[in-house]
């Protein structure tokens, strides 16, 4: 088989004691040896290009500021908050080269999203971008909190243009507004690059079991929720896609490593693991990643056309408007590779689609991965996802699978084990317990089956949860949201089938007597308070009590046949 070549000892991904014996231990281990690329491009964006080397001379340089001006030690947080921009990565891995615990938040959170996030990991610095400081300014200020802001185009810190009234200090201030030697005042300054090539990173002792990263996810209480990985358990994710790419290329008959880099369009948000996955062996290859500030189905063939793009990323939603478009104007795709989803489940047809259009030259993917195992942990890619659409794949050598007591169907639920995996939600003990078993296993919450060939798919979820364009919607989350609405007596939140978006958020509200809050008064009230993909796309108002069952929850079933019969 494919997967004993790749793991048996001495192979490049065998495995000793449940992690890759020849991988890195840290992810500071992994991102210093892309410095050995040197002037290929890594970065692309809408007007710069950044090679390895500069994005590593870069990167130290930040790093060493925020050991050096800042003081942070390894276990300190770093929040990054930006759009997708290269200078997220530099943000990301100046935290790793420094032994801080980086902490990406959602860049489409709204202030009192953040606000919830921030005083839960308490960090250390915020490295934001120009409309993320408007958010998080308030609440740093509360409490003290330096940041530094990475300024949209001719915008400065505060939003405003430079040479706009701005007091740049003189005297004996320096630049960031610090008398020297005085250590970083609170407040925000904006971003400064060093390059100084000749330092390299910051002297600080970072081990395979300190903390990573903190990635937040939403749970049944409807909080977020921060996912703590250690540094092995990243550098197991970084090495699982560089598995599943060498894998993929043996069962195509080529020999992994060889042929041109990457160059890789990735169109998840940087701070969604799902892109973790796709950035990690875009590095590991040497290759390029190109960034897109907005998703837009036209940039993204002119952007494919324009840099000879060979890898596709992102969630369905975007590839199936991608491969529209791409029809619909003629577009051949004539340099694309490989066309890989995540994030959302894929929908049964997209298979079909790529291969009518575009035969076996390009290569589709899929896979299935959670915050909690730090990204794809399983993948189904090319001929196999052909013959077997349904399918997620079969897991990396570091991942154990086990199901769940099992119907006659062989269907339960899908638990994991395994390198990759967090230790445990930040300062929640409780739903730590409640998600891992004492040895170790993950519960997902996902309903699943397994063949004799080792192939997982999917059934269904346990958790109430909507998946929007790859985006989770906790309906706990929104309910309590529509609960403070002074009108409202009772709701329900649920997930109803989108062509495009695989899923969409809708809500059954009941009033208080007399009453007469309206669908897009209820629908602002949301859109207020939380993130717009939240904001349910459809409210139905109802006089009658929402039907439960007897110990008191809510019949969804009934509510979604409701909606269908009402369109």
């Amino acid at each position: 088989m494919v997967e004993a070549r790749l793991t048996a000892p001495g192979a490049p991904f065998a495995v000793s004691e449940g992690v890759y014996a020849s991988g890195p231990r840290t992810l500071r281990e992994f991102v210093e040896v892309v410095w050995g690329y040197g002037d290929q491009v890594f970065l692309v964006s809408e007007d710069t290009r950044t090679t390895y080397r500069e994005f590593f001379d870069e990167a130290c340089g930040l790093a060493r500021r925020l050991v050096g001006e800042y003081g942070l030690r390894p276990g300190d947080r770093a929040v990054v908050a930006m759009r997708n921009r290269p200078e997220w990565q530099v943000a990301f891995w100046a935290a790793q080269l420094a032994g801080l615990v980086a902490v990406p938040l959602n860049a489409w959170w709204t202030e009192d999203e953040f606000a919830y996030a921030l005083g839960d990991c308490t960090p250390g610095v915020l490295l934001v971008d120009g409309e993320r400081a408007g958010r998080v300014r308030a609440w740093a200020d509360r409490n003290g909190v330096p940041g530094i802001v990475f300024p949209d185009g001719p915008e400065d810190v505060h939003g405003q243009r430079l040479g706009s009234g701005i007091v740049f200090p003189d005297g004996p201030e320096d630049v960031h507004g610090q008398r020297p030697g005085s250590g970083p005042a609170d407040g925000f300054v904006t971003y400064v690059p060093d390059t100084d090539p000749f330092l390299g990173p910051p002297v600080v002792d970072v081990l395979p079991e300190h903390d990573a990263t903190i990635i937040y996810t939403s749970g049944t209480t409807g909080r977020p929720k921060g996912a703590v990985a250690t540094q092995l358990a990243q550098a197991g994710a970084a090495m699982n896609p560089r598995y599943f790419a060498a894998a993929a290329a043996l069962a195509r008959g080529d020999v992994p490593g060889t042929g041109p880099a990457p160059v890789s369009l990735t169109t998840f948000p940087f701070f969604h693991v799902a892109a973790f996955t796709s950035f990690y062996g875009v590095m590991a290859a040497g290759g390029t990643l190109v960034t897109m500030r907005k998703w837009d189905a036209g940039r993204a063939l002119e952007l494919i056309r324009e840099h000879r793009v060979t890898h596709y990323a992102g969630v369905p939603t975007t590839a199936l408007q991608l491969l529209d478009l791409a029809r619909s104007t003629g577009d051949g795709l004539d340099s694309l590779t490989l066309l890989s989803t995540g994030g959302a489940a894929a929908p049964p047809g997209i298979v079909d689609g790529i291969t009518a259009g575009y035969g076996e030259r390009l290569e589709p993917r899929n896979g299935y991965g959670l915050t909690e195992t730090s990204g794809g942990v399983l993948s189904n890619v090319g001929a196999e996802y052909r013959a077997h659409p349904g399918s997620v794949g079969r897991p990396s050598p570091t991942t154990e699978v086990r199901i769940d007591r099992p119907d006659a169907e062989g269907v339960g639920e899908l638990w994991l084990r395994g390198q990759a995996l967090v230790r445990g939600y930040w300062g929640n003990e409780e739903a730590t317990r409640a998600a891992f078993g004492e040895d170790g296993w993950f519960r997902t919450g996902d309903l699943a089956r397994v063949d004799a060939e080792g192939r997982v798919s999917i059934v269904d979820r346990l958790t109430d949860m909507v998946i929007r364009g790859g985006e989770n919607v906790y309906c706990v989350e929104v309910e309590g949201v529509l609960h403070q609405h002074p009108d409202v007596v009772d709701a329900a939140v649920l997930g109803v089938p989108h062509p495009l978006l695989g899923e969409e958020v809708a809500a059954v509200v009941r009033l208080r007597p007399g009453a007469a809050a309206g669908t897009e008064e209820l629908r602002a009230h949301v859109g207020a308070r939380l993130a717009a993909f939240k904001v349910p796309a459809h409210v139905l108002v109802r006089e009658e009590e929402l039907p439960r069952n007897p110990t008191g929850k809510i019949l969804k079933r009934e509510l979604r046949g409701e909606l269908f019969s009402r369109g």
